[in-house]
């Protein structure tokens, strides 16, 4: 989280990407837009909603299954990403955006300036 752009991080905030970069760790399905779809553990969600997953079990469209080691799913080939059943919603946004509060608050404490003021 802290290695993402204040543009990236600002699209976070704004949307509900938050929610999947909370499945870090976890492993979920992802299905893409060509009909074909992918299972495995959560690695890396951007703001961009761009996924990369490890260990992953793989079908395409026509049904054969395939194993990979780990997969990077561009953000625009994504048609759902399906939420485990244990997964709390609302805390899971909650933390997220904690996360990204913290970087910002980063710079109030002597860190890198996110935001500097304009002086007059």
């Amino acid at each position: 989280m802290a290695s993402q752009s204040i543009r990236e991080r600002t699209i976070a905030e704004n949307s509900l990407v938050v929610l999947l970069q909370g499945l870090h760790g976890e492993v979920t399905t992802v299905d893409l837009r060509d009909e074909s779809t992918a299972r495995g553990r959560v690695i890396n969600v951007d703001a961009f909603m761009n996924v990369r997953l490890e260990d992953v079990l793989y079908k395409d469209r026509r049904g054969r299954l395939s194993k990979m080691a780990d997969l990077f799913i561009t953000g625009r080939n994504v048609r759902y990403v399906h939420i485990p059943d244990h997964v709390d919603i609302s805390r899971t946004i909650e933390t997220q955006l904690e996360k990204i509060q913290r970087v910002r608050c980063f710079s109030q404490k002597g860190g890198r300036k996110e935001y500097e003021k304009k002086k007059k």
